[in-house]
């Protein structure tokens, strides 16, 4: 099987199923061990807090198979944000994530009058990751109040109240903070980018 989305339960599927299909492709949304151990791509989309998709990862018994999953795998804003070591999203002591990606996510800070969530289209600086090929500059849609800072993982940057990783990858695993599923001919080339990567 070509892609598998997994089915978080925090996370609207059917947009991300859909801008796959408009590509050509014909995923499968499951939760299945097996079925994400022999698919050829991955999904991890997610919304909502990094504590309740980590219960819901643990609850459905993926996290060790999402943790030696060797083929390519690209997380989406949630999603993205379960592949680091942990999120401060709990008041009380930060989240234990997946610890794919060698970052953490963290609280944006307020300032210069700009609300929060982060939420609309931002401009953002690509490297030469193959994930970005033929983007220069590209636009990408956001929403999120928490983001992993800028550091060695960073295949993309953003600013808004601070600079940002808009992107992020460790080996075969890649997240994306924006949504490419909401974003337009760049996201869709992202997604078509990701479909083409090998491992």
């Amino acid at each position: 099987m070509r892609l598998a989305i997994v089915n978080t339960r925090c996370a609207n599927l059917a947009s991300v199923k859909f801008a796959f299909e408009r590509l050509g492709e014909t995923p499968i949304i499951t939760a299945d061990a097996k079925v994400l151990e022999n698919a050829e791509h991955v999904v991890l989309p997610g919304v909502g807090t990094a504590g309740e998709a980590m219960r819901a990862l643990e609850e459905l018994a993926i996290v060790e198979t999402l943790q030696n999953l060797s083929q390519p795998v690209l997380g989406i804003c949630l999603g993205m944000q379960l592949l680091t070591r942990s999120s401060t999203e709990s008041r009380q002591q930060p989240v234990p994530c997946l610890g794919l990606i060698d970052t953490q996510v963290n609280r944006l800070v307020s300032k210069d009058q700009l609300p929060l969530p982060h939420m609309g289209w931002n401009q953002t600086s690509v490297s030469d990751h193959p994930l970005f090929k033929g983007l220069d500059n590209p636009w990408f849609y956001f929403v999120h109040t928490y983001a992993a800072p800028v550091g060695p993982a960073t295949i993309a940057e953003c600013e808004y109240t601070q600079a940002f990783s808009a992107a992020i990858a460790q080996q075969n695993f890649m997240g994306v903070q924006f949504h490419p599923e909401r974003s337009g001919p760049d996201g869709a080339k992202v997604l078509k980018n990701f479909m083409e990567l090998t491992c």
